[in-house]
């Protein structure tokens, strides 16, 4: 399994002959060069949406067209673009299982907010939500934007990843050291990838405190389009 950082929440995962993307912010995106995105987003099988914000749907819908891919996530927000935009989803729910081609994605609680920027205002977008990825001998909790909260006692019992990419930015999700309390609390990881940091000067610019945090475990500061391979 090869996981690489595209900045920000987006994450491209290659497994199991699949190329899958998470969350990928490419327009705007203030760390992923221009001249990369082809790089980014080549040979991509799906897309993962875990919520609605922004810097997190900016480019779905458009990479689903030119790209001719689902967009797997959550059933409000997958329901309204198959009709309003004619793109091929994959609609599902907390607690649901799906299968690509080998992979299988569950889904799972996260706690943040969801919403889409109209004319009118904000507009609801389904909910926020995480995933669970099991491939290729590995375990890997996707936590979503999300603070700490109850559900990850029983997301690490039941599924005991043993990879966690944990949005540890602070601000507008958990930091560093909350990540880090979150990971020693309720999951046993090996490998632990933070992201929703760096990307703007409110957020956290180093990992140093989830690593202090986590004595043990692998802390891996990712690098723009660099491979990590576990």
């Amino acid at each position: 399994m090869k996981i690489t950082w595209l900045g920000h929440s987006g994450f491209r995962i290659q497994t199991e002959g699949q190329v899958v993307l998470i969350d990928p912010w490419l327009t705007g995106n203030p760390m992923l060069p221009e001249d990369r995105h082809d790089e980014a987003v080549a040979e991509v099988t799906h897309i993962l949406l875990t919520h609605a914000h922004f810097d997190h749907v900016a480019d779905v819908v458009s990479l689903a067209k030119e790209k001719k891919v689902p967009v797997v996530g959550q059933y409000d927000v997958m329901a309204h673009w198959a009709e309003a935009e004619g793109i091929e989803t994959i609609g599902f729910n907390k607690g649901g299982q799906v299968d690509l081609n080998g992979i299988k994605v569950d889904m799972v609680p996260a706690s943040h907010s969801s919403t889409f920027a109209t004319p009118d205002g904000p507009r609801a977008g389904g909910s926020e939500v995480g995933f669970v990825i099991t491939a290729d001998s590995h375990t890997v909790y996707v936590s979503g934007d999300t603070t700490i909260m109850a559900d990850m006692d029983w997301i690490g019992d039941y599924y005991k990843p043993d990879v966690g990419i944990l949005s540890a930015g602070g601000y507008f999700t958990m930091d560093m050291k909350a990540a880090a309390y979150a990971a020693r609390r309720y999951f046993d990881f090996k490998t632990v990838i933070p992201c929703h940091y760096r990307t703007f000067p409110v957020l956290e610019q180093s990992a140093s405190d989830l690593a202090e945090g986590l004595p043990g475990v692998n802390v891996i500061e990712p690098q723009i389009l660099e491979e990590i391979e576990i």
